[in-house]
């Protein structure tokens, strides 16, 4: 994709580096509030949270090490 203004070209591998980002700070904000709510119901939901977005986390971080050793 290209922003046709001022030619810049958005890659794959720029948005999976983006969804990354994202996912891990997803992981650290869904641990963090598993940490700090009192509630068992709440505080296990955002921690099962935290692990599946870790999962995605991981598995973007995997696609990146593939797209740094094929360029």
């Amino acid at each position: 994709m290209t922003d046709k203004g001022h030619d810049i070209t958005i890659t794959t591998r720029d948005r999976v580096l983006r969804a990354w980002e994202n996912s891990t700070e997803l992981t650290r904000d869904f641990e963090m509030y598993s940490k700090l709510i009192p509630d068992e119901r709440e505080k296990t939901m955002f921690a099962n949270f935290a692990v599946d977005e870790g999962l995605h986390a991981a598995k973007l971080l995997g696609l990146l090490r593939e797209y740094e050793t094929t360029m």
